[in-house]
Parts: C-alpha cells; structure tokens; sequence
C-alpha cells in the first residue's frame, strides 16, 4: 500500500513540477509549485517525518507562493510575456543547461548505494515534533536562541524601514 501511494505521489509531484516549468501563464505556474509543495509535504508525512511537512505547508506553500503571486501581480508579467517568442539562442542554452544539470544528478547518483533497513535498530519516531524540540532545546539551544535574536532584529529593521516617514531621515 505505501509503495503504491509513493509512486503516485511521486509521478504527481513529477506532473506538478514539469507544469511549473512548462505553463505559459506566471499565475498557473506558481499554482502548480504550490501543488508540488503539497505533494512534497505528502512525501514527508509517508517518512513519518509531520513537523517538516507541517513547515513545509506553512512556509513554502502559503508565505513563499503569497508572495510570489505578489510579485507578479506587481510586475503585470502575464502582459508583457504574451507576446514575446523565446530565441533560438535561448533555447539551446535551457537545453544545455538542462543536459548539464541532469549528468550532474547522474554522477551524483551512480556511487549511491541503498542499505536494507534492520528493524531492530529503526527508530519510527524520528521525525516527530518531541523529539525535534528535545535536539532544539538540548544541543542547540545556543544557536537556537541566536537565529531567534536574528529573527526579532529583522523584523524591528523591517518596521524601521516601513514606517518612514516622507522627509524623515533615520541614518
């Protein structure tokens, strides 16, 4: 039952990836990257892994995307990329770059070798959130805590920098 939805899972997210690079449309595209974050998240929840496909829902496919559609209604490129063909030089360049990338995964992938997994050592509550925080709260706390500081004085500079005032000079 697993591998079967594995596979269908995998040959949608493929589906959904392959969209995102063909559609002609900015807007369809990005609705077919969030689908493939969803199928993504699906797969993290198949490796019993829920805090990483909870994070992966909240942060890429609802943050990320807002903001991408954002940025395309701001840019109105549906308007401009209508009329415009691609040239041929650019074709060749996508398609080489393309062969390049995917002898690379070949030669990535050709030493790879998969271990049997022994149930005696398995541990299936590996990727839960208890022990997710435990590592957190443990190991890293002092890392932890920095990107916390990091993350407030981004968001203090982030209102600094939206709140100026029209003939306000802060530096």
């Amino acid at each position: 039952m697993t591998d079967s939805l594995f596979f269908f899972l995998a040959s949608l997210t493929l589906l959904c990836a392959l969209m995102v690079v063909i559609s002609k449309n900015p807007v369809y595209s990005v609705i077919f990257l969030i689908l493939t974050f969803f199928t993504i998240s699906a797969h993290y929840i198949l490796l019993n892994a829920q805090f990483l496909a909870a994070v992966n829902i909240i942060v890429y496919a609802g943050a990320i995307m807002v903001l991408f559609l954002f940025v395309l209604m701001f840019i109105n490129s549906g308007k401009n990329a209508q009329g415009k063909t691609k040239g041929v030089l650019s074709k060749v360049a996508g398609a080489i770059a393309g062969g390049l990338l995917f002898l690379v995964l070949i030669a990535a992938l050709k030493d790879v070798q998969l271990e049997a997994v022994n149930p005696d050592t398995y541990d299936s509550q590996v990727g839960m959130v208890k022990n997710l925080g435990q590592v957190l709260f443990t190991k890293y706390m002092l890392p932890f805590q920095l990107v916390a500081v990091l993350f407030l004085v981004a968001m203090v500079g982030a209102v600094m920098i939206g709140k100026r005032e029209a003939g306000e000079q802060n530096f």
